[in-house]
């Protein structure tokens, strides 16, 4: 009963009845993972794909430079690899493991027979797909046009909805990541955020106190944000 209910949760699985989700069950594995392990590496056979339950993963590939660039921050309750079904039969990016945790292995055999017994499989694959690729496009428009100022903006106000605190209208949250790692997911250098951060800092919009920012100043991050939307 405990698998049903985790299987619930991800939007690939939402429109999927008790009875698709007890079939679903029947093939799922459920594996756990340290920091640092890759689940899967960039090129390998993608034999299947994953739900987080806990932990925290990150995809990213390597540039010929041979510097890495952060993808996506998979958070838990979201599928991810689900390009194991598509293209060349193989991983398009490494999925590495930035906390413990565990998750739900979805092998890609079994899959493609329960969509080929049940529509509403492949259905909900296509709209969670769809969705991905408007998150994918939002990232690469913030990336071209905005400047870095702006993009951290952006990802600490999405941040405010994911994992903050409120006391006396001063916000807390957690960062989540390294700055280094936040610097390649804004597409920019880590010297360069740290720069950025310092100016909000000295700006009395924020304060950062180790992994945990302190917004003092909500508007002014939101005009931020928007001065480039």
């Amino acid at each position: 009963m405990e698998l049903i209910e985790q299987l619930k949760k991800p939007l690939l699985f939402s429109g999927l009845n008790d009875a698709d989700l007890r079939e679903l069950a029947t093939i799922t594995v459920r594996r756990s993972f340290r920091k640092g392990e890759s689940l899967f590496c960039e090129g390998e056979s993608a034999t299947g794909f994953y739900l987080l339950l806990s932990g925290s993963i990150k995809l990213c590939r390597i540039s010929p430079d041979g510097r890495e660039k952060v993808l996506h921050f998979v958070k838990p309750r979201e599928t991810f690899a689900e390009a194991a079904f598509f293209g060349n039969g193989t991983y398009p990016a490494e999925a590495r493991a930035m906390e413990s945790g565990e998750v739900l292995y979805l092998p890609r055999e079994g899959f493609m027979a329960l969509m080929a017994r049940n529509p509403g499989f492949a259905l909900n694959l296509v709209v969670s797909l769809s969705l991905m690729l408007r998150q994918f496009v939002r990232q690469i428009e913030e990336l071209s046009f905005n400047d870095v100022t702006s993009r951290l903006a952006s990802f600490l106000l999405r941040r405010i909805d994911e994992k903050s605190t409120s006391y006396g209208g001063i916000i807390y949250l957690d960062l989540g990541i390294k700055k280094g790692e936040l610097a390649s997911r804004l597409g920019t250098a880590s010297e360069t955020i740290s720069r950025t951060f310092k100016k909000l800092k000295d700006e009395g919009i924020i304060d950062v106190q180790g992994n945990r920012v302190v917004i003092h100043q909500l508007e002014k991050l939101q005009k931020l944000c928007e001065r480039h939307e």
